[in-house]
């Protein structure tokens, strides 16, 4: 069985939406469109590449899968890998890294999970219309399935228990408002760390597994005071 692994660039407040650039997503009028590249630094590339690394199959909600489809299949060649699209200050080697990514990202099956019927024109590119369908696509044989980006994705994953793998780029920001990596509808679950670093610009990568749900207790003692009964009583009353 093959698994599901993320990978998501996050703001301090939990944003994902559009760090790449103005236009990628201003869905809801999202003013900080490109809000990554000031803390892209080496380490963080390097990460990216780990993550990309190896054969895979993509899987996408639909609006980064059309993203995707209207930027990677028109570059084409070979060069360096996606990490160093930002990194390098040097033009050519930019675009050099991404027209490698966009090989990449056009040879790999592509699997978008979307309830409606979009244009997959692009090359291998396959709808699943349900959680089921996924199922079955990941407990078949291949190569582990990633996410990168697709904020609607993660929440429905976690719940299934479908999301094996998720690795967070955390930067140094605060967006105050936007997309979040796990939105509305996101149930309560434990996750534990497997690997974590911070880079050069104060990024951190962190790496987590799914640890089962969530438990209850006191991180103290329990207060039985004339004050605290007070207050039960007013949160039970809807006074507080």
């Amino acid at each position: 069985m093959r698994k599901i692994r993320g990978s998501a660039f996050v703001s301090l407040d939990g944003i994902i939406q559009a760090p790449g650039g103005p236009t990628e997503d201003p869905t809801g009028g999202f003013p900080h469109g490109g809000w990554l590249p000031q803390f892209f630094d080496e380490d963080v590339g390097a990460a990216i590449d780990a993550f990309f690394a190896g054969d895979y199959d993509l899987l996408l909600g639909r609006r980064t899968y059309d993203i995707f489809a209207a930027y990677w299949p028109y570059v084409g060649g070979e060069a360096a890998g996606i990490g160093e699209v930002f990194d390098r200050t040097g033009k050519d080697d930019g675009e050099a890294a991404a027209i490698d990514m966009g090989e990449a990202f056009t040879r790999a099956r592509k699997y978008v999970l979307t309830r409606g019927n979009p244009d997959l024109g692009w090359s291998n590119s396959h709808r699943l219309g349900s959680l089921d369908e996924l199922r079955a696509v990941r407990d078949g044989d291949g190569p582990d399935l990633l996410i990168q980006g697709s904020s609607t994705l993660y929440a429905a994953l976690l719940a299934a228990g479908l999301l094996d793998q998720l690795t967070v780029m955390t930067f140094p920001v605060v967006l105050g408002t936007g997309k979040r990596l796990f939105g509305d509808g996101t149930p309560a679950r434990a996750l534990q760390v497997v690997e974590q670093t911070t880079t050069k610009s104060g990024a951190t990568i962190v790496t987590y597994e799914p640890a089962g749900n969530v438990e209850h207790g006191w991180a103290g003692p329990q207060s039985t005071s004339e004050r605290e009964q007070a207050r039960q009583r007013a949160i039970a009353e809807d006074r507080w």
